[in-house]
């Protein structure tokens, strides 16, 4: 029997690429052969996905319908696939298929998308939303989706070779994840990590985008003005691949509620997760070498966080209680 040709539109941020993990597992279960079209900073996330047979880079930028682009790409797929399952909600996520003729279209309703999409599920709100595995899983049609897990693996000789090209060994060293693409109301103070990195026996690589260089170059100043302990900045120089080896090889890992969080407990790697702003309830690591810290659920922790989780990209209150009042002692004796 000739196997369903699919085409999966990704997410366009790195944890909720992973999210969609147990979804891919459960497509290719049942005999349908994957392709995923994702743009190219969470491409590398479904290269660490084995039932991925094809990964396509989409040729778009943030912003706009770009339509000759979409229309573009469309022509050169059209014919190929059997059915799509549009993971974002977004309008123009689901052009591609319409225009490359795909006769099953999945998605969730929502942006006017009622003619783009064959197979419609409801949107339910925010607030009753569920976790993001869940939500994603459900395009899949069948029952119990809230159980499985995100899993990734990466190859072997690539991470060999990574640790062979920096002179590390696989657990001795820990990885920090110290920026947030979301906002700083995400990021643990600058001060707290270099404290937490003059603390521990072995050395720390700081992993991140570009945009996060700057930040990493000083927590690795703050980390090296009274101690000797070694704090490597890698942010913006790794490609994401590489990350993930890097954090598959760690000891441990520390970060904020970021992609890469997900990708450390998809990659089953022990890591303390801190959590300000945003709420774990929603999108734990899901990993049961996952530790995480928030004030929010803390009793012990006095006044209350009554403002958390406020989902905003700044404190609005200017204070950032909630992460400012988690110490490196306490991380440290989680971790």
């Amino acid at each position: 029997m000739q196997a369903t040709n699919t085409l999966i539109i990704a997410p366009q941020w790195i944890g909720d690429a992973v999210m969609t993990e147990p979804l891919l597992r459960r497509l290719h279960a049942r005999g349908e052969r994957l392709t995923v079209g994702a743009l190219p900073w969470v491409a590398p996330v479904y290269r660490a996905m084995p039932q991925v047979a094809e990964v396509i880079e989409f040729p778009f930028t943030h912003g706009g319908l770009q339509l000759k682009a979409r229309r573009a790409l469309a022509r050169q797929i059209e014919g190929r696939f059997d059915i799509a399952y549009v993971c974002p909600n977004s309008l123009k996520s689901a052009l591609l298929p319409l225009l490359a003729r795909i006769p099953k279209r999945v998605g969730y309703l929502g942006e006017a998308r009622l003619g783009l999409l064959t197979h419609r599920l409801k949107n339910p709100p925010k607030h009753q939303r569920p976790p993001m595995v869940a939500f994603y899983s459900a395009l899949s049609g069948e029952p119990d989706v809230a159980a499985d897990r995100p899993r990734l693996q990466v190859e072997a000789a690539r991470c060999a070779a990574v640790l062979d090209r920096l002179g590390l060994a696989r657990g001795a060293y820990y990885v920090f994840v110290p920026g947030a693409e979301y906002g700083p109301a995400k990021r643990w103070p600058m001060d707290r990590f270099a404290e937490l990195a003059q603390r521990l026996d072995l050395p720390v690589l700081l992993l991140g985008s570009g945009k996060e260089a700057a930040l990493g170059e000083e927590i690795a100043r703050l980390a090296h003005a009274d101690s000797r302990q070694m704090c490597r900045n890698l942010a913006g120089s790794t490609d994401l691949l590489d990350a993930f080896c890097l954090i598959a090889a760690a000891r441990a890992m520390v970060s904020n509620d970021t992609g890469l969080m997900h990708v450390a407990a998809a990659l089953d790697v022990p890591q303390v997760a801190l959590f300000g702003s945003s709420s774990p309830l929603h999108t734990p690591p899901l990993s049961d070498k996952a530790q995480v810290i928030w004030l929010k659920n803390d009793p012990a922790y006095q006044p209350p966080l009554d403002c958390a989780p406020c989902f905003q990209r700044e404190c609005p209150l200017g204070h950032l209680r909630c992460l400012r009042d988690i110490t490196a002692e306490r991380v440290l004796q989680v971790l």
